[in-house]
């Protein structure tokens, strides 16, 4: 039997992006909150500027629980899945203590799919088979949280569109903003100027993206100061502005905050009349119940869907919130494949620097170009950035000019070219469709003999012709600014674990196509709140943290706002 815990208002599975967000406006409205990490603290000391081990070695103190539950993947249901790599760590933090940091908004056409490409092209646009619904609310609704959260951690970056002023130094094609970003955008390099000023030719509209990165001294912490190892490691100055370093400090310091470290939860628990009681976790070889009159899923996608068919029960046998059959259904994540690669005959002065420094194109985003002519809907943005160093550049493709990998052609072409290389991060529409979702693995199970998930899920023809177009327009970005050879990557078919991971436990008004309401709280269990992309019916051609953190602090506030309701 677990040894019972005193009770909480409410507890956080998983103090990441999202959960770590939430804490804060909970805390400050004075609700006592508990947050159950899987992981532990880390310090700047963990964040050396270590390209082996943070880009091959892959963190080996936050990944343990991550990699002994990975999941399996495979295309369709026909094929065998096979275990892969999970692309999240465990920490206070969570993953967002090394991700690239770019927070981008949603555009308002990513809420309004089907209404907006019915209204602009007809019906029988939206691709069959696809179970695409628009979005409960606007980007009207969100953009408060949105604001809330850039000035709470602090987001760098240009605004296009302050209350419906055109900056043609930002995005342009962004949605109406009550106030422009906190801090300036990251500075541009020569080769992010050597790409803009070829977009500008073409008649695009560059502009530094948005990053969760100070570029100032912000709430006590320094800017960045461009030492160029965040691509996969975390910033020993404290300028990403990672959820450790911003919202859960704040809300700790409220005394309304305890955060538990290395709280392997495993079930959430429910009574007999099915409302949710609390959560059972392990720590070390010490069995737990954490009881709390609200529970608040915040372990990401997969982890969120599933804990909730572990969770099944006498209330909800196929598990927990799941009589609609809805949990883990609508899944898609990211076509982040498909880059293009360019070689150029000059050096680029692309060293270090980071991922999140770039210059993006959002021409060809959503439907921010007319699709009439086109055989598909949604679109990509196109990101060309710096980040180079040794032995990314000792990787890169010789382009056909040597026959292997090593030797002394091989050599003589990398000490020559290894600063004339780049290629592109190409964020493309993923729509759910029927026939990709997340289920519980019957074979492969995690050290504690608890099944793993099951992705099954491919790219359908809508991604990959949006891959194609995406493409076509990035070789002609490259090309336009001097590039003299191209290689194209394949369009992919399979859809992996990935970094960009939504649906599963979708939001929206019909509880018998969703699982959460438009506040985040389950149809079925509604004193259980999912937090964090799983909620997310399309992803944009965006990272998605952002707005999983804004959803994040929408569900808290509301909470804060009608604890009767939910609590009770």
């Amino acid at each position: 039997m677990p040894r019972r815990l005193a009770g909480a208002d409410v507890a956080i599975v998983g103090l990441g992006a999202a959960g770590g967000i939430a804490s804060l406006p909970l805390a400050r409205a004075g609700m006592k909150v508990i947050g159950l990490e899987a992981g532990g603290w880390l310090s700047p000391r963990d964040f050396g500027p270590d390209e082996l081990r943070n880009n091959y070695r892959n963190w080996p103190q936050a990944v343990q629980k991550a990699a002994g539950e990975a999941p399996t993947v495979r295309a369709t249901a026909a094929d065998r899945a096979v275990q892969g790599g999970h692309p999240m760590m465990n920490a206070v933090g969570g993953t967002s203590m090394h991700y690239w940091a770019q927070s981008w908004r949603l555009n308002p056409w990513d809420f309004r799919v089907v209404s907006a490409t019915r209204e602009r092209y007809g019906p029988g646009r939206v691709p069959a088979g696809s179970t695409v619904e628009d979005w409960p609310f606007d980007h009207t609704e969100l953009e408060p949280f949105y604001d809330r959260v850039e000035y709470a951690i602090g987001v760098s970056g240009q605004a296009g569109n302050v209350q419906g002023e055109i900056d043609s130094r930002g995005n342009i094609f962004e949605g109406p903003r009550r106030r422009p970003y906190p801090m300036r955008p990251l500075r541009a390099s020569p080769f992010t100027e050597l790409m803009g000023d070829a977009a500008r030719r073409l008649g695009w509209n560059p502009f530094q993206g948005p990053a969760a990165i100070a570029t100032e001294a912000y709430d006590g912490r320094p800017p960045c100061q461009y030492h160029g190892f965040c691509n996969r490691g975390g910033c020993h100055l404290r300028s990403k502005s990672s959820t450790a370093f911003t919202a859960i400090p704040k809300a700790l310091e409220t005394g309304n905050l305890e955060v538990v470290p290395y709280a392997r939860v495993i079930r959430v628990v429910t009574d007999n009349d099915g409302r949710v009681t609390g959560v059972e976790y392990l720590k070390g070889n010490e069995h737990f119940f954490q009881p709390a009159r609200v529970v608040l899923l915040a372990s990401y996608t997969y982890e969120n869907v599933r804990l909730l068919l572990l969770s099944a029960s006498a209330a909800f046998p196929d598990g927990l919130a799941n009589h609609a059959g809805q949990v883990g259904r609508h899944y898609l994540s990211h076509h982040q494949g498909a880059p293009v690669t360019a070689l150029f005959d000059r050096d680029l002065h692309n060293w270090y620097g980071l991922p999140a420094q770039g210059a993006a194109i959002d021409e060809w985003a959503d439907d921010n170009f007319d699709h009439s002519g086109l055989d598909f809907i949604g679109g990509a943005n196109l990101w060309a950035h710096t980040d180079r160093r040794p032995m990314s550049a000792a990787r890169m493709s010789t382009f056909g000019q040597t026959a292997r990998n090593w030797g002394s052609d091989w050599k003589a072409f990398i000490m020559k070219n290894a600063d004339r290389g780049n290629s592109s991060y190409l964020q493309k529409t993923t729509l759910p469709y029927e026939d990709n979702y997340l289920d519980l693995d019957p074979e492969v199970k995690d050290p504690f003999g608890l099944p793993v998930i099951r992705i099954t899920a491919r790219y359908h023809d809508n991604e990959l012709r949006i891959a194609r177009f995406a493409q076509d327009r990035m070789e002609q970005w490259y090309r336009e600014a001097g590039a003299t050879r191209i290689i194209r990557s394949g369009l992919g078919n399979a859809m992996g674990a990935s970094t960009h991971a939504y649906g599963g436990t979708r939001m929206g008004d019909n509880a018998e196509t969703n699982v959460v309401d438009r506040w985040g709280f389950c149809h079925e269990a509604p004193n259980l709140g999912i937090l964090g992309a799983s909620v997310m019916g399309t992803s944009g051609a965006r990272n998605p943290t952002l707005t999983a953190q804004a959803l994040a602090w929408r569900t808290a506030d509301y909470l804060a706002n009608n604890w009767s309701a939910v609590a009770e």
